[in-house]
């Protein structure tokens, strides 16, 4: 499982023109489900997204989390982070999880983010192609695996 994290001063999704989710100053998470991946990733991997620190304190230091600076986050399912382009100029995703797989892991995922203390967590629309419109803050992007 991977997620490619960024601080964002806002981010939204849209499909179809028609809006799906927006959020304010929070983050902005891609999150891509391998085959065999489990619930203890996507436990694990929710657990570092609410509490690793990368929001400024009051002296300016990247010492608070999503739960503490009261930040949403917008959740965003991604096969292609799978993608193996090493061999080719044609991405293969043999190792992304199905979709049967890969939507109760992503919507555990989502859930494990709101019971570790996260109070605003809005996703896109799982497998459908996605308009993602971001405002990067700083910026910060972070990739964590597991």
């Amino acid at each position: 499982m991977k997620v490619v994290l960024q601080r964002v001063k806002r981010a939204s999704v849209s499909v179809d023109g028609e809006p799906v989710s927006a959020i304010g100053p929070g983050l902005l998470l891609l999150v891509g489900i391998a085959e065999g991946d489990g619930p203890e990733a996507a436990g694990w991997l929710a657990g570092k997204v609410a509490g690793l620190r990368v929001f400024a304190d009051e002296a300016g230091r990247m010492n608070r989390s999503v739960t503490d600076s009261g930040g949403e986050v917008l959740a965003v399912s991604q096969f292609t982070l799978l993608g193996d382009a090493r061999k080719g100029n044609r991405p293969s995703f043999v190792r992304a999880a199905p979709p049967e797989v890969a939507e109760p892991l992503f919507d555990a995922f989502c859930e494990r983010l709101r019971a570790a203390g996260v109070a605003s967590v809005k996703t896109g629309r799982f497998g459908a192609m996605m308009d993602v419109e971001l405002v990067n803050d700083g910026p910060v992007t972070l990739l964590l695996e597991r």
